[in-house]
């Protein structure tokens, strides 16, 4: 990870919105992140080295822990100033001999791309690699366990429970095409659960809704990072049919606010709904916004989920935001117009255009 790899100005953003209150809370502390090559990773590290610059007296020691299965940059883990890497993978556990005060539980494969390609791992990764990083929290007794779920338990919600809120119980497929990832999240969930109620471990739990923004691989297939990739290379943009499938876009800043004020205020064993409530908008609908941040046309297809992209995707997703509000005083600031100005301008300097 290189250090100009994301945006500065969106470390220093995260700072800003997450206030002293919340930051003083992290100083001097050991924290471990799973997943810490992925793209929340990337962030996390980023932001808690920031702030060891700000704060130098009391840095944030960070363990760093990952085992590259998607990692397709050939990145090594580098050597930092506070920051302990470790290439090991959390489904097969491991022993730590240091003190921690905070584990962030984001390793696991979101890509539908690579979890129907890994789907063996995908589900242990958020059962079996849960359980274990639980039973280290629980001997290090940890202040805070933050479990990164997913909008995916939701499945494909009614309309009449869009926006959906964390009381939804889901229509989701146990044997679905993507029954791997939001299956295995759902029961990672209730491994949490399990862990604060018997144990009291206290578990944190981010449901997020589509996140975006700088550090997001070329290849990870998902759609931001796939219509950058091809706008800025000049090639159609392939829309899965109908088009008419919504979302709502979260920036990475004010996604990354949200994750860290769960850790610190978030009741145990409670799921918190992280995104942004608006626009809902069509894929059609984002291929044209990407238009206009261009400020250019660009040609689009229409075509058939190919086979190695799940086919059985929600019809419309969008977070009711009410209760990180009233209990965390979340909101998003990050319009979708300037989230895409910015991740073009990132994009243009650090993707490859696909020949």
């Amino acid at each position: 990870m290189n250090n100009d790899y994301l945006l500065e100005s969106d470390i220093k953003e995260i700072y800003d919105l997450l206030g002293a209150s919340y930051i003083d809370r992290l100083v001097g502390k050991t924290i471990l992140i799973s997943g810490a090559q992925g793209f929340i990773g990337q962030y996390l590290i980023d932001f808690f080295l920031y702030l060891n610059k700000i704060q130098p007296d009391e840095p944030i020691q960070i363990v760093a822990i990952d085992n590259l299965i998607t990692n397709t940059r050939e990145e090594k883990l580098e050597r930092k100033t506070d920051v302990e890497y470790l290439n090991v993978d959390v489904i097969q556990g491991f022993d730590y001999s240091g003190s921690i005060d905070y584990v962030i539980h984001a390793a696991g494969i979101a890509s539908p791309f690579y979890y129907a390609k890994f789907p063996i791992e995908t589900m242990e990764v958020a059962t079996v690699g849960t359980k274990n990083l639980l039973t280290l929290a629980l001997e290090k007794q940890v202040e805070g366990f933050l479990f990164f779920s997913s909008s995916e338990v939701y499945g494909d919600p009614d309309c009449k429970h869009v926006p959906t809120n964390e009381s939804y119980s889901g229509n989701v497929s146990c044997v679905g095409s993507r029954a791997c990832y939001d299956e295995s999240k759902r029961l990672g969930e209730t491994i949490c659960k399990v862990f604060q109620s018997h144990f009291g471990v206290p578990t944190k739990i981010v449901r997020p809704f589509n996140i975006y923004g700088p550090g997001m691989r070329q290849n990870d297939y998902r759609v931001m990072p796939e219509f950058l990739s091809k706008a800025l290379s000049g090639k159609p943009l392939n829309i899965y049919k109908p088009g008419t499938q919504t979302r709502t876009f979260c920036y990475s800043t004010d996604a990354l606010n949200g994750f860290l004020r769960v850790l610190l205020d978030g009741v145990p064993g409670e799921p918190y709904n992280i995104g942004n409530d608006h626009p809902e908008i069509t894929i059609s609908e984002l291929a044209e916004q990407m238009e206009l941040v261009l400020g250019s046309k660009i040609e689009k297809n229409f075509i058939e989920h190919p086979d190695f992209y799940p086919s059985d995707e929600p019809i419309r997703r969008c977070p009711d935001l009410k209760k990180a509000s009233i209990h965390l005083a979340y909101q998003p600031t990050v319009s979708l117009s300037e989230g895409l100005r910015r991740s073009i301008n990132w994009a243009s300097e650090h993707y490859i255009s696909k020949l």
